[in-house]
């Protein structure tokens, strides 16, 4: 997208920030508890930025390979060294032996550590002028690893990490030229970390839908993941059934990395343990599962009490209703 299109959420252009100068930061909190405070929202200044800066990444990586140049910040730097720093937490705390297959509760003790020092980590992405900013922030980092007590991981933190990146960009951490770095780095990244994660406590999806769903823990990968494959002069969606195909693309495309994750971690035929996807792939073109991904992603996700019941917001973040 140009940056004269510069959507709502979107990154601030490199001769401005996103916030106003008199914002006060404060700790995102609970605002969604019932049904009927979906539409407050829907109406909410967070869901026109955070859609925005979707659709804005969305059209940024359109036709592009996760292998192809394009700049790498030091705030992306910084990023990757934290979301690093959390995968050898991992590796300091192994899985402990009990009865229950699922929901290892060693994810507990990995979790306990991100609380207490994801404001200390953040400091090293976050400069000291913003430094009012940490702990709002730190919020949804926290947020979007997965839930501690049920020791479950789903589309709702999948959310929170995204809304993560998005504060970073509204307070001018991340900017225009790190779109791409964003998608194809930071957000790799978490994706990797959180398919460690997965493996090593045997997380359970959290609200997942089965087999109807289109998988058990992410979502953006594949609305991202589609939009790499636009006009692609030789993928069609009906290829990413094919095994051997996936695993000669899954470095250069979001979407098939996801798909091989899903074979790797499910057995049988592919029609029956992702029936959703199986279906994706009788659209005729890239294009049309991006849009249909996009709607399904508002209906099935956002627009999901489950879902958003547990989305925080803050200053940055704001549940004010956009003025019309």
């Amino acid at each position: 997208m140009a940056e004269a299109e510069q959507q709502p959420g979107s990154c601030p252009k490199d001769d401005v920030q996103h916030i106003p100068a008199n914002l006060s930061f404060m700790v995102p909190k609970k605002e969604i508890h019932m049904v009927p405070d979906m539409g407050k929202w829907k109406r909410s200044q967070a869901y026109v930025d955070y859609i925005g800066f979707i659709l804005t990444l969305n059209e940024g990586v359109k036709g592009k390979k996760i292998t192809c140049e394009y700049k790498v910040s030091e705030s992306i730097e910084n990023l990757l060294a934290l979301l690093n720093t959390l995968d050898r937490w991992i590796d300091e705390t192994p899985p402990i032996d009990q009865p229950s297959r699922f929901g290892n509760k060693a994810f507990r003790l990995w979790y306990t550590k991100l609380d207490q020092e994801a404001e200390n980590l953040l400091r090293s992405v976050i400069p000291p002028a913003l430094g009012a900013a940490v702990p709002e922030v730190a919020l949804y980092l926290k947020e979007a690893v997965g839930n501690s007590t049920r020791i479950d991981y789903g589309t709702g933190h999948e959310a929170a990490f995204a809304a993560f990146l998005c504060c970073l960009c509204k307070i001018g951490v991340l900017r225009v030229d790190d779109q791409l770095a964003i998608v194809f780095k930071v957000f790799d990244r978490y994706l990797k970390l959180m398919r460690k994660l997965q493996k090593t406590y045997r997380m359970e999806p959290a609200g997942s839908q089965g087999v109807w769903g289109l998988d058990d823990f992410q979502f953006l990968p594949f609305i991202w993941g589609s939009s790499q494959l636009v006009d692609h002069p030789t993928l069609e969606p009906r290829h990413f059934v094919d095994e051997k195909i996936v695993n000669e693309h899954h470095k250069d495309y979001m979407f098939m990395e996801c798909v091989k994750f899903i074979n790797e971690m499910k057995t049988g035929p592919f029609a029956e343990h992702s029936n959703q996807l199986w279906n994706i792939s009788a659209v005729p073109t890239w294009s049309k599962v991006n849009q249909g991904l996009i709607r399904m992603y508002k209906a099935e996700c956002l627009e999901k009490f489950p879902v958003i019941q547990h989305f925080k917001f803050g200053s940055l973040l704001p549940i004010l209703s956009v003025k019309p």
